[in-house]
């Protein structure tokens, strides 16, 4: 953090603060205008950026905008005049670090360039951390420490070298293709292709010829040959994905696949072999689907050799920080946002919501929260009402983990409380009555529990 690009249109207070922060050890440069320091950014690789919040043309809110969407990592303080106090707290809500108020003391300026150092110093520490517990909890794609999921690791290993078909099933959302990859990542197939085909997103009357292909003339618009997904996956890994979705006629076709290991493609007459690793995945009970004749039982024994059955993310609720952690800092890398991390009552709240789309619900959630957090830290009113309002507070206490029956009734007590003057906004008396409970004992509560009037 050494490196200091000095933005102001008044030439005194940039020899000012050159004198000054050279004094100090740093490297200086200087700039008139926005755009003059615009142009500087990626010569000089400033670690921090003080400019004032007026300048003629490009101010410093303009700068800071334009640094941010080039995803420029330098850290940037305002400096304002008398008068300008509100654009400097604007531009600290749009992304800047602090600002400092013209005329100042240079002892100020010193300061609040050391803060910014100490600040980006554990930054880089806490994500070294971050980074090393991601290494340490991370399987090929996938991210979790869960014991469930860490088994699933052990399981993949041991089975990722065997041609023996794998049947995944578990909740859409959980990361079946994920696993599926790192089944294929892990085997002597991996330099060999991926290919993946939900069996439920193309038409019945086209998905034999996506799967097998077909020869020219078998059909109106069969103009040409065309290879199947079978072909495209040769000597690597076939990945169906909603298996369960797949034409009974289809299922016997597939099954002779399996068995025979060779395909053919519609409209011809020749057999070809083929060598594919198949990985099916489902979120349906196929067992109970054979057994009500809607899935062939046959072929769910043929493809149910290896089972991999993935929770979902209700039931490991240890990944779920894990998970928001990484994908607050991808979208930070993406979107060029600069988010921390969440409060304590936003992280309770993604650790109790129980996710019913899993680990893509989650990952969307972070983003939408992200996209309109106004901090650096992600708070309850940046996420969805649907998941705020899915947790009873009353639920939430219970769920603490606080075993005193003295806390967790007073607890509850003041939630009803509060509860009950919303609900009669803020008449007392009716309150009481629909707490079952004297005017008199309420006001003592209300006095207690520091409740303000709602």
């Amino acid at each position: 953090m050494r490196r200091v690009l000095v933005v102001d249109d008044e030439e005194n207070i940039r020899l000012v603060l050159r004198t000054l922060l050279k004094k100090h050890g740093y490297e200086v440069e200087v700039a008139d205008s926005g755009e003059a320091a615009l142009a500087l950014v990626d010569s000089f690789g400033p670690d921090v950026i003080l400019t004032d919040v007026r300048m003629p043309k490009m101010g410093g809110l303009d700068l800071l905008a334009t640094l941010k969407a080039k995803q420029q990592p330098a850290t940037v303080i305002v400096m304002s005049a008398y008068g300008s106090n509100d654009l400097a707290l604007e531009a600290m809500k749009a992304g800047a670090y602090d600002y400092i108020s013209k005329p100042f003391k240079p002892d100020e300026v010193v300061l609040v360039l050391r803060k910014a150092e100490e600040r980006e110093t554990l930054r880089r520490e806490n994500l070294a951390l971050k980074e090393q517990i991601r290494e340490g909890n991370q399987y090929e794609s996938l991210l979790a420490k869960s014991p469930q999921m860490v088994e699933i690791f052990r399981t993949i290993t041991k089975v990722a070298e065997y041609k023996a078909t794998v049947l995944i099933s578990g909740e859409s959302g959980v990361g079946k293709e994920l696993v599926a990859r790192a089944l294929h990542t892990r085997s002597s197939r991996k330099s060999s292709p991926f290919v993946a085909v939900n069996c439920g997103a193309i038409p019945e009357n086209l998905l034999e010829s996506e799967l097998f292909g077909h020869k020219k003339g078998a059909f109106t618009d069969a103009t040409s040959d065309r290879r199947g997904l079978f072909e495209e996956a040769n000597g690597g890994t076939l990945f169906l994905d909603e298996i369960g979705e797949l034409p009974l006629n289809l299922q016997v076709k597939l099954l002779r696949v399996l068995q025979e290991e060779t395909i053919r493609r519609v409209g011809d007459s020749k057999d070809m072999k083929v060598d594919v690793r198949i990985v099916a995945a489902t979120h349906r009970d196929l067992g109970a689907e054979a057994k009500a004749g809607r899935f062939r039982d046959d072929l769910y024994y043929r493809i149910n050799v290896l089972a991999i059955a993935i929770p979902p993310l209700r039931a490991r609720r240890e990944d779920v920080a894990l998970l928001v952690e990484h994908f607050i800092a991808r979208n930070n890398a993406r979107m060029g946002t600069r988010i921390r991390g969440l409060s304590v009552e936003a992280r309770k709240l993604l650790e109790e919501y129980g996710w019913p789309g899993n680990i893509r619900e989650l990952e969307n959630t972070i983003e939408r929260a992200m996209v309109l957090a106004e901090g650096e830290v992600l708070e309850l009113g940046d996420f969805p009402e649907r998941i705020r309002e899915a947790l009873d507070p009353v639920q939430m206490q219970l769920a603490s983990g606080e075993l005193s029956i003295k806390k967790t009734n007073s607890a509850i007590e003041e939630i009803l409380i509060r509860r009950a003057l919303t609900k009669t906004k803020g008449n007392r008396t009716r309150a009481a009555e629909i707490l079952e409970i004297s005017h008199r004992a309420l006001l003592y509560k209300i006095k207690d529990y520091k409740i303000i009037d709602l």
